[in-house]
């Protein structure tokens, strides 16, 4: 392996991180480390991406081989230990700070190599959690293979621990991606969405493809005038979530009824507004850094926000956004000086930050979620694998005026919040029933499913953990009465792409497609028999996924066949969804 040599990317290496990332490669600067054979290993990235999002993970692991091994490691529940060791050992502790400080030291000088200026979002910031947690050993690892052995001490000792599976001294490259496939194009993060720029006119598709509900591909035409302002049907809107670790912008086209084009008989068109996305992005600002300690909000972190805050700003401005809403973390009410933070931000955007309470945010969550079920008119599948795949009855949409029924699937828990589309009155999307269980697919892999592939045994008992939880679910919503259910977050979607075939992860293609719960059974069968090494070569497939696929495919296939039975085969499908929060947000200012 080269750690200090060859560093200067050719086309080739970005070629091959293309490939070994299943997407374009990103603002590489140069090749941190290389494989005995070359190829890239990490990625150096700059501070500062070309999107203008402040980006803090330097070196960033790109081979397939040793991401999969870092994943299997972080699984085993290494990162608590080491975290627990960085408290107890004061040696280890200042070793830890240094790799920290030399992690900014490195980042500068990238940024100067890059040509980007200072980045304040991220000054001090260094990345997997140093200098007093663990909290991402992908970081450490890439820290430790650029720099070289003793600089940063659990990134060396990650090395260590997965020799079995990965060395620096052999070749692993074989089979690990196929260089022989087209070199990927598109970059599809949900959190980087923008306006086509200055193109006039400008060609916005909506979200959702090829195998989506019926009647949900439609493209909008927009247009930017002289002035600079995007025009179009409807009106524009933005929203911005602000959490204790990242902010989130949204500008979106909310269309009214009236606005929205008439289906193929000419009868009209959706009864509920519908968003149009013109711009979608996250940074990461960690507002709430060391607040818990100091009860205040620092002046950095704040800092931080504030310049993001007026990007986005001008953003708003540029694509004439009528309407905004700031929603932020509770952090920022709590803390003794939230009125600064109230005060900086009502400055830079003209609305005060709003503190929601928990009964607003699950209604907002439940609004974005389930703004996928607007009732659409009938069609007919484009192609035979959508008939296969999805339930197409030829009604009007799905019958979303029963209650709909969210399931947000996590890493350690699982939130199911039931509700309707519309309230009394014509009132907005209303919540009638949430609760939050201890049930994910981080939790449940650790607890059940240690071999690989896993045995019957483990899937089994895993089966019967998910019954137990599922049991709780039932005696506090009745699902008996839900009439429509979708799925949000990373292992619905994931499924949904598995169930697809898709050659690659396309956000558009999964948000709306709608599939039997039989077909999602299946689905889940197959990934949770498929070896580590088959999943990790699946293209749709996230490295930080692998690990935890199967039994998130389990819990989400057994959730919908206890919903079909609490309702007698009245729910026969499943919807997932790329909206949340930051959806609802947006919608929440049809008025």
């Amino acid at each position: 392996m080269t750690q200090n040599l060859d560093r200067t990317p050719t086309q080739q290496d970005l070629d091959t991180i293309s490939l070994q990332l299943n997407r374009p490669a990103r603002d590489v600067v140069e090749i941190g480390a290389r494989c005995v054979c070359g190829n890239p290993l990490v990625a150096t990235t700059a501070p500062r991406l070309s999107n203008g999002i402040p980006f803090p993970t330097t070196f960033y692991l790109t081979h397939p081989v040793l991401t999969a091994a870092v994943s299997r490691l972080e699984a085993s529940g290494a990162m608590a230990e080491m975290s627990e060791r960085l408290q107890q050992d004061d040696a280890l502790s200042a070793r830890y700070r240094s790799a920290h400080e030399a992690y900014l030291v490195e980042r500068d000088r990238v940024g100067r190599v890059a040509g980007t200026d200072e980045v304040p979002e991220i000054s001090g910031i260094s990345a997997g959690g140093m200098p007093e947690r663990v909290k991402c050993l992908h970081v450490l690892v890439g820290h430790s293979l650029a720099a070289g052995p003793g600089v940063n001490p659990l990134g060396d000792e990650a090395l260590g621990r997965i020799r079995d599976e990965w060395t620096a001294e052999t070749c692993w490259c074989a089979g690990a991606w196929d260089p022989g496939a087209p070199v990927p194009s598109r970059d599809l993060s949900r959190h980087v969405k923008r306006l086509a720029g200055e193109q006039n006119p400008v060609q916005t598709p909506v979200q959702g493809a090829a195998t989506r509900r019926p009647g949900s591909e439609e493209t909008v035409a927009h247009t930017r005038g002289n002035d600079g302002v995007v025009s179009g049907p409807g009106r524009t809107v933005a929203a911005i979530d602000c959490g204790t670790n990242s902010i989130r912008l949204l500008v979106a086209r909310l269309e009214s009824p009236t606005d929205q084009p008439t289906d193929q008989s000419g009868t009209g068109s959706t009864a509920a507004p519908r968003l149009v996305d013109l711009h979608r992005e996250m940074r990461v600002v960690r507002l709430g850094e060391g607040v818990d300690a100091t009860g205040r909000l620092s002046e950095a972190a704040m800092q931080r926000t504030f310049a993001t805050t007026e990007d986005y700003a001008a953003i708003i401005r540029d694509l004439g956004a009528t309407s905004v809403r700031f929603v932020a973390t509770s952090a920022s009410r709590d803390a003794a000086n939230a009125a600064d933070f109230t005060a900086g931000i009502r400055e830079r955007l003209g609305v005060d930050p709003e503190i929601i309470t928990g009964d607003e945010e699950a209604a907002l969550s439940f609004a974005g979620a389930a703004s996928v079920l607007a009732p659409r008119a009938p069609s007919t599948p484009e192609h035979p694998r959508q008939a296969r795949l999805t339930n197409v009855t030829g009604q009007t949409g799905h019958p979303a005026a029963g209650p709909v029924l969210v399931v947000d699937l996590g890493g350690g828990s699982t939130e199911f919040v039931l509700g309707t589309l519309s309230g009394p009155g014509g009132a907005g999307p209303q919540v009638t029933h949430a609760l939050s269980v201890k049930m994910g697919c981080v939790r449940f892999t650790e607890r059940h499913l240690r071999t690989d592939p896993p045995t019957d045994a483990e899937i089994q008992g895993a089966a019967r953990d998910i019954e137990a939880v599922l049991d709780e679910v039932e005696a506090s919503i009745p699902l008996g009465e839900v009439a429509a259910v979708v799925g949000v977050a990373g292992t619905v979607t994931t499924v949904t792409a598995a169930a697809l075939g898709l050659t690659a992860y396309d956000p558009g293609v999964i948000h709306a497609t709608e599939l039997d719960v039989d077909v999602i059974g299946d689905t889940a069968g197959r990934l949770l028999a498929a070896s580590r090494d088959e999943r990790a070569a699946l293209p749709y497939m996230h490295p930080g996924r692998v690990d935890v696929i199967g039994a998130g495919a389990l819990i989400w296939s057994m959730v919908l066949r206890r919903v079909a039975q609490a309702g007698h085969g009245a729910v026969t499908t499943a919807i997932a969804s790329e909206h949340d929060i930051l959806d609802g947000i947006a919608l929440s200012q049809t008025a």
